[in-house]
C-alpha cells in the first residue's frame, strides 16, 4: 500500500485532526485517510448486514432498552 508523508502541517490543523480522530474513535492516520476520502468523493459500499450485526452486538452490552433521549444526551456529551 502506498505511503504519503505530510510536512509542515500547521499546528492548528494538526490539533483539529487529532480532535476529529478522538471524536471518531480513530487513529490520526485513519482520520486523515477518512478525511481525504471524503474530500475526494471516494465512496464506500455499505455492508448492511455487517452494520446490523455490529449494532446488535453493541446493543447486547445493555441490560435494558436504551431510549432515544439517552442516546441524544450521549451524543451531546460527545460519548457516541
Amino acid at each position: 500500500m502506498p505511503t504519503l508523508t505530510l510536512k509542515a502541517i500547521p499546528a492548528a490543523l494538526h490539533e483539529q485532526l487529532k480532535n476529529r480522530a478522538k471524536a471518531h474513535h480513530r487513529s490520526l492516520n485513519k482520520e486523515v485517510i477518512a478525511t481525504l476520502e471524503l474530500a475526494t468523493g471516494a465512496s464506500q459500499i455499505v455492508d448492511a448486514e455487517a452494520m446490523l450485526k455490529e449494532a446488535r452486538q453493541a446493543r447486547s452490552h445493555f441490560k435494558r432498552a436504551v431510549t432515544a433521549r439517552e442516546v441524544s444526551g450521549w451524543i451531546r456529551q460527545g460519548r457516541v
